[in-house]
């Protein structure tokens, strides 16, 4: 495996919050990444949360966190945005924005530390699995403490 240092976990070091790294083979062609670093780790997928980046209406970008096996809801989160709308956001803008590659996108330690909204659903979590900033690399850490470091909100923003 590669280095365990990624802009993710130095920004996860300065923010002073507990965490611990989880290392699984990805796998490029697997159909759902979130769902397939699950089940390589072991874990609940309702723990494992994937990293979207989202384009806002006008022109800005925000990170939603959602569970893996849930849809992202594009008005919950352009309302938690205080934006007209909301749609996923091309991946290679995605990839120039945040510093990393689609399947390694964390919400710790972008290039461009962008608006973040966690989902709702995290908060009831001892603990919860993000991108760690590499393909293959997850941050385990409590949702409290995702929050304080990625300044986010902590809203509904799944589809039901």
């Amino acid at each position: 495996m590669a280095a365990k240092v990624t802009p993710a976990v130095n920004a996860a070091k300065a923010a002073g919050v507990g965490f611990r790294l989880m290392e699984y083979d990805y796998d490029p062609s697997a159909d759902a990444i979130g769902l397939h670093a699950a089940e390589s780790l072991g874990l609940d997928p309702a723990i494992v949360y994937k990293t979207l980046i989202v384009q806002l209406e006008p022109k800005a970008l925000a990170c939603a966190v959602i569970p893996v096996a849930a849809k992202l809801d594009l008005k919950a989160i352009a309302a938690a945005a205080k934006a007209k709308k909301a749609d996923l956001a091309d991946p290679a803008l995605a990839e120039k924005t945040t510093g990393f590659l689609v399947g390694g996108i964390s919400p710790l330690g972008q290039k461009k530390a962008l608006p973040t909204f966690i989902d709702a659903s995290a908060e009831a979590l001892p603990e919860m699995v993000v991108n760690g900033g590499r393909r293959g690399l997850q941050i385990v850490l409590a949702p409290a403490d995702l929050a304080k470091a990625t300044n986010a909100a902590v809203c509904a923003i799944v589809a039901h």
